[in-house]
């Protein structure tokens, strides 16, 4: 390559940003430019935003614990009580009692031994995959491998990156989605591998289709095959089964799921933090080798004793878990009875099919201005021509909130021919 062309190819800062403002300029033009609609009030079923009142349905706050009294009250005492932060990592000075017992009192509600606290689900799932199987844990000439559904997180999908970058030694089998017929063939592919650790990943509840996992097949299917059954619950948590037990409660699984991952910021109050769940010499040793919880500040105490408060309360009955899935029912069966498609399950996150990206934003700008707070999501969040409004819905909701929502979404509908 001469001189010359090697300079050419060179972006110096000020080419570069003009570079960027031109890729922003074409991502406007396509219409999946993303726009954020600031929120002018608490969290709620109902918020200001846009210069008026909105039904909110864009929101992870499935039993209405972001602006609960007990909630906030919690948060309050949390703060004067132990301050707002600890200036510090966990090990060295920033573990206090409250902790501890939020990590006891998650596990013990998952029906496992043991859980660790990270900054959030997206670090406690980097810090899994590469902590797992960034160490020889004494073993030499070895390889591990690691079984992806294909709609996976984010998170998952880039822990998994990151840890086959850094090591090496593990191998990828990205099978199709929920495909259990798939995963069978590619596990009895790699019988004769030897695999160290074979490890299965899969989100509990996939998040742009509201559509679980089998778990019962999976457990079983790991269990076969000695694998390890790692499951993210972020929308599944305090969400799905009776008492809000996740995927597993749904599925007849509670208790037997190897590492399931989750979050504080969607149904547990909704503010931040993750966690790892699962026997206690696994958690252990994450305590020792997760490189996020190391170098990350312990959560605040203000979260730490609101999540015990939103686990007390999911304890002490399930009635938020019921109105939950009463609305869920509503929504979704109203939805089609007007004319709209939207994917199937029983999940709160309700996907609308509208097809192309600029429907979506469209229809999503088109029902704030009737006073619907709804996202619209499209490629690469989602296949080409498979755009959609992700409505999710909350226990804070009424049906008047409800019924409102529906009556934009069908006067919207309908002046852009989507119905």
């Amino acid at each position: 390559m001469s001189q010359n062309s090697t300079a050419a190819k060179k972006m110096a800062p000020k080419a570069l940003y003009k570079s960027l403002e031109e890729e922003l300029n074409r991502s406007k033009e396509a219409k999946t430019y993303k726009l954020e609609v600031p929120v002018d009030s608490h969290q709620g079923g109902v918020v200001q935003a846009a210069g008026r009142s909105q039904v909110m349905l864009a929101s992870n706050n499935y039993l209405g614990l972001a602006n609960h009294p007990r909630i906030q009250e919690a948060a309050k005492k949390g703060l004067e009580k132990y301050g707002y932060g600890l200036a510090s990592v966990r090990f060295i000075c920033g573990t206090q009692k409250i902790h501890l017992e939020l990590e006891e009192r998650i596990a013990r509600f998952l029906g496992v031994e043991s859980a660790i606290l990270h900054s959030s689900c997206f670090a406690a799932n980097e810090a899994f995959f590469a902590a797992l199987v960034g160490s020889d844990l004494g073993m030499k000439d070895y390889r591990d491998v690691i079984y992806s559904d294909a709609l996976n997180h984010a998170s998952i999908i880039d822990g998994i990156r990151l840890s086959r970058i850094a090591v090496k030694t593990t191998d990828l089998r990205a099978y199709k989605h929920n495909d259990m017929e798939q995963l069978k063939t590619f596990i009895a592919e790699d019988k004769a591998k030897d695999y160290r650790l074979s490890v299965i990943a899969t989100d509990g509840v996939f998040s742009m289709e509201g559509e679980f996992a089998p778990l019962k097949e999976f457990v079983e299917l790991a269990k076969a095959n000695d694998a390890l059954l790692f499951v993210d619950e972020s929308h599944s948590t305090g969400v799905l089964g009776a008492t809000g037990r996740g995927t597993p409660e749904h599925c007849g699984v509670h208790g037997k799921i190897d590492v399931i991952t989750g979050t504080l910021g969607k149904a547990l109050g909704g503010a931040a933090g993750g966690f790892i769940a699962g026997k206690k010499v696994l958690i252990d040793y994450m305590r020792q080798k997760s490189r996020p919880y190391t170098f990350s500040n312990s959560l605040p105490p203000t979260i730490v004793c609101a999540a015990i408060e939103a686990l007390n309360i999911l304890e002490e009955d399930s009635a938020l878990v019921e109105k939950l899935h009463q609305n869920t029912d509503y929504f979704r069966k109203e939805v089609q009875r007007i004319g709209f498609t939207i994917l199937p399950g029983v999940h709160p996150i309700v996907p609308v099919m509208v097809g192309e990206a600029s429907i979506a934003q469209d229809m999503s700008n088109l029902l704030l201005d009737e006073g619907v707070y709804v996202r619209g999501l499209w490629y690469p969040v989602v296949p080409k021509g498979e755009a959609r409004l992700r409505v999710q819905i909350s226990a804070a909701h009424s049906v008047e909130d409800l019924d409102r929502a529906l009556t934009a979404f069908a006067k919207v509908g309908k002046k852009l021919g989507v119905i």
